[in-house]
């Protein structure tokens, strides 16, 4: 790693000093700290002075420092600061109603002296907490045991297996949702499990639709509704970017093109099927202000548009309360995914 330049006076005999990790501090505390810088937003007060809101993290928290135009620390901000750099930060740790907070007061670039203090780019990757081999090898299971129409499950078999690292390692968005190491797994899986379970009861409650409710259409869409972020996205510490194909076309379209070529390589799949698959992967979002350009016009595709919006939605909320509470605060903060302070109970 070269050694880098101070952006503000840090000493570089600072570096003996004790570290404490961004997640351990405690609210007032001062400390020093390694951090990945993941996003460096400038925008204008009211007053039409320029400010940045820089957002830090550890692989266990993340939090905001604001930098104003009339700190020591606006101009390297401004001129030198970049997202995905790993920083040495001397700060103090606050929470707020708008979420965990640091006040800086000293950064400087990480350097190969720090390497021997405790600094591992590695500790930074966040992950998730379950075992990447052993979900998917369940997502395969449930691909063999529920989808009974052999060229539909040879289609969705062929399509994990060529993509296998790709689906365990990435994760399923920038932000909001399973934005980690196998978050796209996790997600999938959980998604997938979720379809199956309404799929079996609807299928008993409903015995006289035409035509019935297909299984193997809700397995394989609900497997198959996101993997356009194969594309969409690029996976990297700091977090995932949008490839130059997710800006302009979308997970939607290219999932859907990515299914349409393989149906085509494999050539058993008829038609019908092919169409109402593509409808499933096309309408998973439901509304065009969430992407999607169709809602969903069969049962399968609304099951699966539940299905994943349920996941996504409950992990935001389950992710806001999972972070430790302020003493006496019955609501979280509202800088979570969902935007809103969710009841944690009265004090």
């Amino acid at each position: 790693m070269p050694k880098s330049r101070e952006t503000t006076l840090f000493p570089e005999t600072d570096a003996t000093n004790g570290i404490t990790r961004l997640c351990d501090l405690q609210p007032g505390q001062l400390g020093d700290c390694f951090a990945l810088l993941t996003a460096r937003e400038q925008a204008t007060t009211r007053d039409g002075k320029p400010y940045f809101r820089c957002t830090f993290r550890d692989a266990a928290r993340s939090v905001t420092a604001m930098i104003w135009s009339d700190t020591p620390f606006f101009a390297p901000c401004s001129e030198s600061w970049k997202a995905g750099e790993f920083y040495k930060l001397r700060c103090r740790f606050s929470e707020s109603s708008y979420g965990p907070q640091i006040e800086l007061d000293r950064i400087r670039e990480v350097n190969d002296e720090d390497l021997e203090n405790g600094f591992d780019p590695g500790d930074f990757l966040q992950s998730s907490r379950f075992d990447l081999d052993e979900m998917f090898n369940e997502l395969t299971y449930i691909v063999e045991a529920e989808i009974e129409e052999k060229p539909l499950r040879q289609l969705v078999s062929q399509i994990l297996a060529e993509h296998t690292d790709q689906i365990k390692t990435m994760q399923a968005a920038m932000r909001n949702h399973h934005a980690y190491r196998g978050g796209y797994l996790e997600h999938t899986l959980s998604v997938t499990k979720l379809a199956v379970h309404l799929a079996d009861k609807y299928i008993a409650y409903y015995t006289d639709m035409q035509p019935p409710l297909n299984k193997s259409l809700v397995v394989a869409g609900a497997v198959l509704h996101d993997i356009g972020k194969l594309t969409e996205l690029d996976s990297q510490p700091q977090g995932a970017n949008y490839t130059a194909h997710g800006r302009l076309v979308g997970h939607i379209l290219l999932g859907r093109d990515l299914v349409r070529d393989k149906a085509l390589e494999l050539d058993e799949l008829d038609e019908e099927t092919l169409l109402r698959l593509e409808h499933i992967i096309i309408a998973h979002q439901n509304l065009p202000e969430w992407g999607s350009p169709i809602a969903p016009h069969t049962p399968e595709a609304l099951l699966v548009h539940y299905a994943d919006d349920t996941d996504a939605k409950f992990h935001m909320m389950a992710m806001a309360l999972e972070t430790d509470p302020p003493e006496g605060e019955e609501f979280t903060p509202r800088d979570n995914a969902m935007r809103r302070q969710i009841f944690r109970g009265l004090v």
